[in-house]
C-alpha cells in the first residue's frame, strides 16, 4: 500500500516572522532610495545654511549645492533603479548583499568626503569611485544577459562619470571649463534619462492601471523629441545660443505633443500615476524656459530649477514610491504621506520657479520656501519607507 504525502503546511507565524527580517540590502533600490532621501532631507536645509552664510562649504556653495543634488542625491536613485530594473531586464542577479552595502558604503563616503574635504584630491577620488564600480556591476548583468537594448544606461553612466571628471579637474584648475557647465551637463544626461525611460513606463504604467484608457504615440515623434531634446540640451551647455534656443523651444513643442498622447488628464484621481505625467511636464517647460534664457528674457535658475525640481524631484519622488511598492510586495496606491510629497515637490518647484519669474523681489524667501517644501518631502519619503525598505517583503518573496 502506498501513502499519498502528506501535504506541508507553513505555519503563518514562522512565514511572517522569515518575512519581517533585515533586508536591506536584497535589492538595489533598497539602500539607495532611503540614502538619497535622507541625504537630500539634510543637504538641501545645508544648502540653505550656506546660502544664509551660517555654514561654509569646502567649494563655493552653489558648486557644492549642484554638484551633490546631481551626483550625489539623483545618481543614487538613478543607481538604484537601474540595479533593480537590470534584474528584471535580464532575469540575472544584480549586487545584493555584501557587495550592494559596499557600493552604497562608496557612494556614502563620497557624500561625506564632499561636504567636508571637497576641496582635495582625495574627496575628488573618493566622490568619482561611486559612478565606475556601479557601471561595471551592472555592465557585468547586461553584458551577461547580451542585453543589447539596455546597453545605453552603461554609457549614461559613463558619460555622468566624465562629467564628474570635468567638474574636479575645472575645481583644481587643470581643465580651462568653469565647473557649473560640467553640472549642466550632467543635468541634461540625467534629463535624458528621465524622457527615454520615462516615455517607456509612464504610458505603460497608466494603461495598466486605468484599464480601456486611450492613448497614442508615434515612434518617430519619440525619436523626435528625445533627439531634439539633446541636441538643445548640448548647445545650451556649449553656450551656442543662436541655434540652442530655437531648438529648445521646437524640442518643448514636441515634448508636449508627445506626452499628451500618454493622455495625463485621466490621471488626475490617481496620485501614483499623475506625479509622473507632472514630474514629465516640467520637461517641456524646462525646455522652454532655456529657450527664454539664451534669448536673455528669464533668468537661468528659472530653467535650470524647473528641470531639477520640476522633472528630477516629480519624477524621482514619483518612481521612488511606485518601485518601493510594487517590489516590496505592496498595493500599488499613493496614501496621504506619498500624495503629501507629491504635493510639496510640486509645490516647491511652483514657488522657486514663479519667484524668480514674476516676482524677483522675492527671489531669496523663494529659495528658503521652495528648499523646506522639497526637505519635507523627501524626509517624509524617508520615514514612511525606512521599515518597507528595511525589513523583508510581507509575502516572504525575495527581493
Amino acid at each position: 500500500m502506498t501513502f499519498m504525502p502528506l501535504l506541508r503546511i507553513e505555519d503563518p507565524a514562522v512565514r511572517k516572522a522569515a518575512s519581517g527580517g533585515f533586508a536591506l540590502f536584497a535589492l538595489g533600490f533598497r539602500p539607495f532610495y532611503l540614502l538619497a532621501a535622507l541625504f537630500s532631507a539634510l543637504a538641501v536645509p545645508a544648502w540653505l545654511l550656506v546660502f544664509s552664510g551660517h555654514w561654509t562649504a569646502p567649494m563655493p556653495g552653489a558648486l557644492w549645492h549642484g554638484h551633490e543634488m546631481l551626483f550625489g542625491f539623483a545618481c543614487a536613485v538613478i543607481v538604484g533603479f537601474l540595479f533593480t530594473a537590470g534584474r528584471n531586464w535580464t532575469g540575472l542577479p544584480t549586487p545584493t548583499g555584501a557587495p550592494l552595502a559596499a557600493l552604497a558604503g562608496v557612494w556614502l563616503a563620497g557624500r561625506l568626503m564632499m561636504a567636508f574635504a571637497g576641496d582635495t584630491v582625495a574627496g575628488a577620488v573618493i566622490d568619482l569611485a561611486f559612478l565606475p564600480a556601479a557601471a561595471f556591476a551592472l555592465g557585468r548583468v547586461l553584458v551577461q544577459a547580451k542585453s543589447h537594448r539596455n546597453y545605453f544606461v552603461l554609457v549614461l553612466l559613463s558619460l555622468l562619470t566624465l562629467c564628474n571628471l570635468g567638474f574636479h579637474l575645472a575645481r583644481f584648475g587643470v581643465l580651462a571649463l568653469d565647473p557649473l557647465q560640467a553640472i549642466w551637463a550632467a543635468l541634461s544626461l540625467v534629463t535624458l534619462l528621465e524622457t527615454a525611460i520615462g516615455g517607456r513606463v509612464i504610458p505603460m504604467f497608466t494603461a495598466s492601471a486605468l484599464r480601456g484608457v486611450k492613448q497614442w504615440q508615434h515612434p518617430r515623434l519619440n525619436q523626435a523629441a528625445i533627439a531634439l531634446t539633446a541636441v538643445a540640451l548640448l548647445l545650451w551647455v556649449l553656450g551656442f545660443a543662436v541655434l540652442g534656443a530655437p531648438l529648445a523651444l521646437v524640442a518643448a513643442l514636441l515634448q508636449l505633443v508627445r506626452s499628451a498622447g500618454w493622455n495625463p488628464w485621466a490621471t488626475r484621481r490617481t496620485p501614483l500615476l499623475w506625479i509622473l505625467h507632472l514630474g514629465h511636464l516640467w520637461i517641456p517647460i524646462g525646455l522652454l524656459l532655456l529657450a527664454l534664457t539664451q534669448w536673455g528674457w528669464v533668468p537661468r535658475s528659472a530653467a535650470v530649477h524647473a528641470l531639477t525640481i520640476g522633472a528630477i524631484g516629480g519624477l524621482i519622488i514619483g518612481m521612488m514610491t511606485r518601485t518601493a511598492l510594487g517590489h516590496t510586495g505592496r498595493m500599488l496606491v499613493a496614501g496621504p504621506v506619498e500624495t503629501s510629497a507629491y504635493v510639496l515637490i510640486q509645490l516647491a518647484v511652483l514657488v522657486r520657479v514663479a519667484s524668480l519669474l514674476f516676482v524677483p523681489l522675492w527671489a531669496i524667501a523663494g529659495i528658503n520656501v521652495a528648499g523646506s517644501l522639497w526637505a519635507l518631502a523627501f524626509g517624509l519619503y524617508f520615514v514612511r519607507y525606512l521599515p518597507l525598505l528595511a525589513r523583508a517583503r510581507p509575502d516572504g518573496r525575495p527581493g
